[in-house]
């Protein structure tokens, strides 16, 4: 498989989401964040984007996304439980598992996802992540997980003019659970669970700017 590739392919996909206004439905909104959806064209499903400002730095708001073994964001992120790397394509480039424990009171259950991630730095400043579902030689279906599968999605950190402490950070997520789970379930799960994602990392941005 030409990890590479699809990786790049990724960033140009989650870039042109970016920029592209039409056809999204706020699905929630609050002080924080907006959550909408459209559908996928990528799968039978929806893909979801979030967007909020972050009190905080680009950097230290990176320092709390960056998809890396032993980083911040297990400690945050109520929805990855590990996250492991399964091997180094090259110096933006890699493979790897992410587990993610069971939720919607116990109706979804433990999932892992075996994704490239390309960490892109862009003109504007801004920085991100950009992940898509491979398969890995090292990393077959494990027992006690369902296998998802993600399609294109990723966070962008991007600094605001003017305002160094803060940082406009849009997330994107299109996931396959897997597993035979009502539609209904999926689509109630994703927009709560993102607006948790916004207000877990604010914390954790602020307690990385405590220290």
């Amino acid at each position: 498989m030409d990890y590479e590739h699809k990786a790049k392919a990724v960033a140009d996909c989650l870039l042109s989401y970016r920029r592209d206004e039409s056809g999204w439905k706020v699905c929630r909104k609050s002080n924080d964040v907006v959550v909408s959806w459209r559908p996928s064209s990528e799968f039978p499903g929806n893909v979801y984007k979030g967007e909020g400002i972050v009190s905080g730095s680009p950097e230290k708001v990176w320092e709390c996304l960056k998809p890396v073994p032993n980083g911040l964001r297990v400690k945050w992120d109520s929805n990855v439980k590990k996250f492991e790397l399964l091997e180094q394509i090259m110096e933006d480039i890699s493979i790897c598992r992410t587990v993610t424990p069971s939720a919607a009171m116990g109706i979804i259950a433990p999932r892992d996802f075996v994704d490239v991630i390309l960490v892109k730095q862009h003109e504007d400043g801004s920085i991100s992540s950009n992940a898509t579902n491979v398969i890995h030689p090292s990393c077959p279906s494990q027992p006690g997980y369902v296998r998802g599968f993600n399609h294109a999605c990723g966070c962008i950190c991007i600094p605001i003019t003017g305002e160094p402490r803060k940082t406009r950070v849009f997330s994107f997520f299109q996931t396959d659970l897997g597993g035979l789970l009502p539609r209904s379930v999926v689509d109630s799960f994703f927009p709560s669970s993102m607006a948790e994602f916004y207000s877990n990392l604010t914390k954790a941005v602020k307690s990385l700017e405590d220290l």
